[in-house]
C-alpha cells in the first residue's frame, strides 16, 4: 500500500481492507499502540470497527509515530495555560497538503474560486498550529490578492469584506469562535453570500455558549442563514465539514464512532451518544485509531455531531463549545 492510495477510497468495503491492512502495520510498527495492544492481548479485528483505538491522551504522553528519520513537522496543541499540549510528529507533509486540499474541494470547490480571510489570533500567535498549516496553504492556493490572514485588524477586515461584496467576489472568513464574536460585537454586517466557517475554542476569553447560542448570534451578526464548522485536530491529518446545523461529514478515507461512556469497546449505533472513536487512514505513520474525548452522536446518513467533551478533558482549541 502506498499512503496516497487513501484517496482512492470509493467504499465501505475498500475502506475496510486499507484499514485493516494499516491496522496490522501500526500494530507493529507503532511502538506506543503495540503496547496499548498488548496489554488488551493483541487483538486480531476483521473490520475496522473491532479495531482497538488508542486513547488520545498517548499524544501528550509518548511519541506516536512511525519511522526512523525525523518527521517532516511536529504539529503541538493549543490547550489551556498549566495542560500538557499534544504532539503529533509528521512523517510526510505533502500527505497532510493532500488530505486538506482534496476534502476542501471537495466540499467547497478549488480554492481559487475563493477569496479566504482567516481571523485566528490566538493561533497565529504560537508555533506548531496545524490548523495554521492548512489554512496557509489554502490562501496561497486561493491566489486572490486579498486572500489573508487578519491579527486584531478588525476595521481592515470589516473593509474587506465590504470590497468583496460589491465584487461578488465569493468569500470564506474562517475563525476561531471567540474571535468572530468579537468582530461582530464591533461590526454589524450584512453579508448574506458570505461563507463563515468557525473553528471552535473559546480558549478562556468569553464565556462558554452552546453551538446554538453561538451561531445564533454570528448568522445575527454576519446576516447570513448558516454558520460553517470544521472539525479537526493535532492528532488527525483529515478534517470534518458542517455546512450548516452542526452536521459534520467526513472525507471517505475517515470514519467516526460512538463508543459506550462506560465500556470503550462497545460500539453504538446511529442515534445514541457516547464518546467519538475516529478512523483516519490519512494518519499512516502515527495511529490511525484514536478514542478522542469529544461526546457525539452518529446519524444514519454516516454524518456526525459533537455534543461536548468528557468531563475530566483539557479544553482545547479546535473542539466544538460543550
Amino acid at each position: 500500500m502506498t499512503p496516497s492510495s487513501i484517496f482512492q477510497i470509493n467504499d465501505e468495503q475498500g475502506f475496510n481492507a486499507l484499514a485493516l491492512e494499516i491496522f496490522h502495520h501500526q500494530a507493529q510498527a507503532c511502538p506506543p499502540y503495540a503496547s496499548f495492544l498488548a496489554h488488551l492481548g493483541r487483538p486480531c479485528p476483521r473490520h475496522y470497527q473491532e479495531i482497538p483505538c488508542l486513547p488520545i491522551s498517548a499524544f501528550k504522553s509518548h511519541e506516536v509515530y512511525i519511522g526512523s528519520r525525523s518527521p517532516d513537522v511536529l504539529f503541538t496543541s493549543s490547550g489551556t495555560t498549566g495542560s500538557t499540549p499534544s504532539r503529533h510528529a509528521v512523517k510526510d507533509l505533502a500527505l497532510y497538503e493532500q488530505s486538506f486540499k482534496t476534502h476542501f474541494s471537495w466540499r467547497y470547490g478549488p480554492p481559487k474560486d475563493w477569496c479566504i480571510l482567516a481571523l485566528l489570533p490566538s493561533y497565529l500567535e504560537r508555533e506548531g498550529s496545524s490548523l495554521i498549516y492548512m489554512v496557509d496553504h489554502l490562501i496561497k492556493a486561493s491566489s486572490h490578492p486579498d486572500s489573508n490572514f487578519f491579527l486584531n485588524e478588525h476595521h481592515v477586515l470589516a473593509e474587506t469584506l465590504m470590497k468583496l461584496k460589491s465584487r461578488g467576489q465569493k468569500t470564506m472568513l474562517i475563525g476561531v469562535s471567540f474571535a468572530l464574536l468579537d468582530f461582530v460585537d464591533q461590526f454589524s454586517m450584512d453579508l448574506p453570500d458570505l461563507v463563515v466557517m468557525e473553528t471552535g475554542g473559546m480558549k478562556g476569553r468569553k464565556k462558554e455558549l452552546v453551538r446554538e447560542d453561538l451561531h445564533a448570534l454570528l448568522c445575527q451578526g454576519f446576516n447570513v442563514a448558516q454558520i460553517h464548522s470544521e472539525y479537526g485536530m493535532t492528532e488527525l491529518l483529515s478534517q470534518a465539514y458542517s455546512l450548516g446545523a452542526g452536521r459534520f461529514n467526513t472525507p471517505p478515507w475517515m470514519k467516526v464512532l460512538v463508543r459506550e461512556v462506560n465500556d470503550p469497546f462497545r460500539m453504538l449505533s446511529a442515534g445514541h451518544s457516547g464518546g467519538l472513536n475516529l478512523v483516519d487512514l490519512a494518519n499512516v505513520n502515527s495511529c490511525a485509531f484514536i478514542a478522542c474525548d469529544d461526546l457525539g452522536k452518529l446519524h444514519e446518513d454516516g454524518s456526525f455531531e459533537v455534543l461536548g467533551r468528557f468531563d475530566h478533558s483539557d479544553m482545547r482549541g479546535c473542539s466544538l463549545l460543550v
